[in-house]
């Protein structure tokens, strides 16, 4: 009997584990399927815009000119950040539903404020970058779900770094320095590699932590992780641009 009941409770536990296992992969597969669409409204929207904001002639058109060289690129340049911000704030008081939707929004308008790299660099190059930071971030995410080290000590160092790149690419708008730039481009990747890592893991444990707290709570997380990634990839995406680019 003693023998019987040992084996249940080991089936149990089997059991269990398979359970978790299961809801572990459901989890993340919505985390990288939310990443992926909000990737793509980013990648349309940018486009979109940017073949708008060039007239037949070649020369900028009028909302070309007002979003590049009026004073509203500020506006366009700096509101992902403030959204960014404002989406945590606003995270515990929207529903599922109206966090995926400010997510999207986000997104979208993320990709007007990148839409000038079409008019920067060349379509091929662009979509030769995009699959190699695709192969990078997929190589990155794996190695944060399934290595056993724990990285959680790398988070403060690496939200050190992207503060420190964000006063350094805030400096060199008005400094135009070549140099400073390519070493904002060095460290930005290497950072962003770092993070797509760090991130993974913790969206994991997060799940494996807070599995029990609700369905709400389980798709307002999956939302925070998919921003996080998508946050990660697009600026990867980003400093990679600077050096594997053709301009135009």
């Amino acid at each position: 009997m003693a023998e019987y009941n040992t084996f249940r409770t080991a089936q149990g536990g089997v059991a269990q584990q398979a359970a978790i296992d299961e809801g572990l992969r459901s989890y993340m597969n919505r985390v990288y399927g939310l990443m992926s669409v909000g990737m793509g409204v980013t990648a349309v929207a940018a486009y979109g815009i940017s073949q708008a904001a060039v007239s037949a002639n070649g020369t900028l058109s009028p909302l070309g000119v007002a979003l590049y060289t009026s004073p509203l690129k500020w506006l366009v340049m700096f509101a992902p950040l403030i959204m960014v911000f404002a989406f945590g704030a606003a995270l515990n008081r929207l529903s599922v539903q109206g966090a995926t939707v400010l997510f999207y929004a986000f997104a979208a308008i993320m990709g007007v404020s990148i839409s000038s790299i079409f008019l920067v660099f060349t379509g091929t190059s662009i979509v030769q970058t995009f699959l190699v930071t695709a192969i990078a971030f997929a190589g990155l995410s794996l190695w944060g779900y399934t290595t056993k080290k724990d990285i959680s000590g790398w988070g403060s160092f690496l939200i050190m770094g992207v503060i420190g790149l964000i006063v350094a690419s805030i400096v060199n708008i008005f400094l135009q320095s070549s140099g400073m730039q390519f070493a904002i481009s060095i460290l930005g990747v290497l950072i962003f590699a770092g993070l797509t890592a760090y991130d993974t893991q913790n969206i994991k444990n997060t799940y494996l932590q807070m599995r029990d707290s609700g369905d709400e709570f389980v798709g307002k997380t999956a939302i925070m992780g998919a921003l996080k990634l998508y946050l990660d990839f697009l600026n990867l995406f980003m400093f990679l641009l600077q050096f594997m680019g053709n301009r135009e």
